[in-house]
């Protein structure tokens, strides 16, 4: 696996990488994250990756060539988390294509992420996750917890 660092032209990608997340989480009986429509076809959730690709860093992990899962890490959470008062990372966007599951594309990536932060001097990274009502739906929140990163608000 390859992680590199991606650019706006990466965009058509990575909403391919949460076009595919929404459709296993709707296969999953899991739509309250995403909902059940494709990002494609939301003009807002367009555009809010376009400003978050933008505004932060986007990375692209690739198996073989191909997207495999992405995320993009800022300095902080956006309008609807509250900035944590210090210097931080946020990760935004983390989608990880269900083909390549146990592949470690997540946390790969996040390692990565924690290497950034770390690399900018900065000790503090959190994730945009949903922790869900379920505990499959709180995976991504325990693992997060589990590596020494706190689940975002």
């Amino acid at each position: 696996m390859k992680i590199r660092k991606g650019t706006t032209d990466d965009i058509p990608a990575i909403l391919g990488l949460l076009d595919g997340a929404v459709a296993w989480l709707v296969s999953q009986g899991r739509t309250r994250q995403w909902g059940t429509r494709p990002w494609t076809e939301r003009p807002g959730a367009v555009e809010m990756v376009h400003t978050y690709v933008a505004a932060g860093t986007p990375w692209i992990a690739e198996v073989d060539g191909v997207p495999a899962g992405t995320l993009t890490l800022s300095e902080g959470p956006g309008g609807y988390v509250a900035p944590a008062g210090e210097p931080e990372r946020y990760v935004h966007l983390l989608a990880a294509d269900h083909r390549f599951a146990g592949h470690g594309v997540g946390g790969a990536l996040l390692a990565h992420a924690a290497e950034e932060t770390r690399r900018a001097g900065v000790s503090l990274l959190r994730v945009d996750c949903y922790a869900g009502t379920t505990a499959s739906s709180s995976r991504t929140t325990r693992a997060t917890a589990s590596s020494g990163r706190s689940p975002s608000p």
